[in-house]
């Protein structure tokens, strides 16, 4: 955990479990509302009835579930579930990125990604976009930020197929797959694209803390197959 990571008291609404209570206020108006209005295959954000899971405390390693992820159970499981994050029991079932990237993307591409599985430790698919993924590392040792929570990655093959750190934590992805994280401002000539947010001034500090603690201070890996 990185010391000077946290937002001070005039950022705290636009991260952690305030931000999350936000996206969770967010869907539980619109509950049925695709996830991903490009994507019909992650479904709406609930299917059926709320399947909250407050209970649920830590990963199978034993590193703490974030606060925002915890939030976000104490609400509903459901959307998780379907997208692989328990096994036939109820209790989390992380996979490898390799095994991720097998699932989704076929064999050649999980051998090129299975290298890199050390680094990135229980990993749990979440929805991303068409041809890419995202990805919640918890990490071999359970690095966390200074608000307790862990980096998603996206898993990109379209090109040339790399992973690169695209949110903070659960929490600013929660935020904007639900439409509520307001729009940052990029400084002058900075494209959007997927690490983006490494930028954005409210999370810049955050996502510097885990690329240092995951990757050198690297904000992506290239998968050379």
């Amino acid at each position: 955990m990185e010391p000077n990571d946290s937002p001070g008291p005039a950022g705290a609404a636009e991260h952690g479990s305030a931000l999350t209570e936000r996206a969770t206020a967010a869907v539980r108006a619109d509950p049925f509302r695709p996830v991903l209005e490009h994507d019909r295959f992650a479904g709406p954000w609930v299917r059926g009835p709320l399947r909250p899971r407050p209970e649920l405390a830590a990963f199978p390693s034993g590193h703490p579930l974030p606060p925002s992820l915890r939030t976000w159970l104490a609400y509903d499981s459901g959307m998780l579930e379907r997208h692989g994050w328990f096994d036939a029991g109820g209790a989390l079932a992380p996979r490898t990125l390799g095994e991720i990237a097998t699932v989704e993307y076929g064999e050649g591409w999980g051998s090129c990604f299975e290298p890199f599985s050390a680094l990135f430790g229980e990993c749990f698919l979440l929805p991303g976009g068409s041809d890419s993924s995202r990805v919640l590392s918890v990490g071999p040792g359970g690095e966390r930020d200074g608000l307790g929570e862990y980096p998603v990655f996206a898993l990109d093959v379209d090109d040339l197929p790399y992973a690169v750190l695209m949110y903070p934590g659960f929490d600013v992805y929660l935020a904007e797959t639900a439409g509520v994280l307001p729009s940052g401002v990029l400084p002058s000539g900075v494209r959007p694209g997927y690490d983006a947010l490494r930028h954005d001034p409210r999370y810049a500090h955050r996502m510097a803390a885990h690329a240092r603690g995951r990757l050198g201070g690297e904000y992506d890996l290239l998968c050379l197959p």
